[in-house]
C-alpha cells in the first residue's frame, strides 16, 4: 500500500491532476488545497470533475449552441 501523500491540482482547463506533495507544483497547475492519500484525491476528483471536455471547448459548443 503506498502511504504518500497526494495532492489535487487544477489547470486553466478546469482539469484536474493527482500530484505527490512533496514535489513542486508544476508551471500552468494551481494547488486546489485538497491534499490527501491518493484514494481520498481521487474521490474528490470524481466528485468534482464531472465535466471532462477542456474548459475552452465547453465555452466554445456554449456559443455554438447559442
Amino acid at each position: 500500500m503506498d502511504d504518500s501523500q497526494m495532492k489535487v491540482l487544477v489547470n486553466d482547463e478546469e482539469q484536474y491532476s493527482l500530484w505527490p506533495s512533496y514535489l513542486d507544483i508544476p508551471a500552468g497547475w494551481q494547488d486546489t488545497g485538497v491534499s490527501g492519500s491518493k484514494d481520498e484525491c481521487l474521490a474528490y476528483v470524481q466528485e468534482t470533475w464531472t465535466d471532462m471536455r477542456p474548459r475552452s471547448l465547453r465555452k466554445q459548443m456554449e456559443e455554438s449552441a447559442s
